[in-house]
């Protein structure tokens, strides 16, 4: 996924169809200068992890 993209899914109101390894995920921000994002399991949302960007797909 690229960087603008990712930012505009986690400054959104409306929940977008990511998923991260075959894993829905929620993105919690964007870290652009280093390409990842602070994300978590949407049955998990206490296990946040940090991910590079090219591991998230939008469905």
């Amino acid at each position: 996924m690229n960087k603008l993209r990712a930012s505009q899914i986690a400054a959104s109101p409306v929940m977008a169809n990511v998923s991260c390894n075959g894993v829905p995920i929620y993105i919690q921000n964007v870290d652009e200068a280093n390409e990842t994002a602070r994300i978590y399991a949407l049955d998990q949302p206490d296990q946040e992890q940090e991910v590079p960007l090219h591991s998230l797909t939008e469905h």
